[in-house]
């Protein structure tokens, strides 16, 4: 079983920035396919950002590339989204997600890839 604990959400204006943090329990934590979903009110959960297991290869949603980062620390068993020129869009419930094993790259922006769901952290953009 992997527990996966989210942090460092709140609330920023627009063009800020916030990095989200995701703690996972497990030794083989730099084998965990890992990503980022977003649930904003009445809409359906969202890709936003995935790692491979490698590590190797990110994977981001079109309108957040170039603005937000995904990243790890394996030493820290911690994936870590970094979000830039925040907008009042980006507003939403930050899920992070993880899977122990390899996801094709077609299906990692499926939320049925994944088989361990933090308990999501929120943020707000104001305009």
């Amino acid at each position: 079983q992997v527990q996966l604990v989210e942090s460092g959400g709140g609330l920023v204006q627009a063009g800020g920035s916030l990095r989200l943090s995701c703690a996972a329990s497990g030794r083989t934590f730099s084998r965990y396919a890992m990503g980022w979903f977003r649930q904003a009110p009445g809409k359906e959960r969202e890709f936003v950002a995935a790692f491979s297991w490698s590590g190797i290869n990110a994977y981001y949603e079109d309108s957040v590339t170039g603005r937000f980062t995904i990243s790890r620390d394996n030493a820290k068993n911690t994936t870590y989204l970094q979000m830039n020129s925040l907008k009042p869009e980006d507003t939403a419930v930050y899920y992070c997600a993880a899977r122990t094993g390899v996801i094709k790259a077609t299906a990692v922006g499926a939320a049925a890839s994944y088989d361990y769901w933090g308990q999501g952290t929120q943020v707000t953009v104001s305009s």
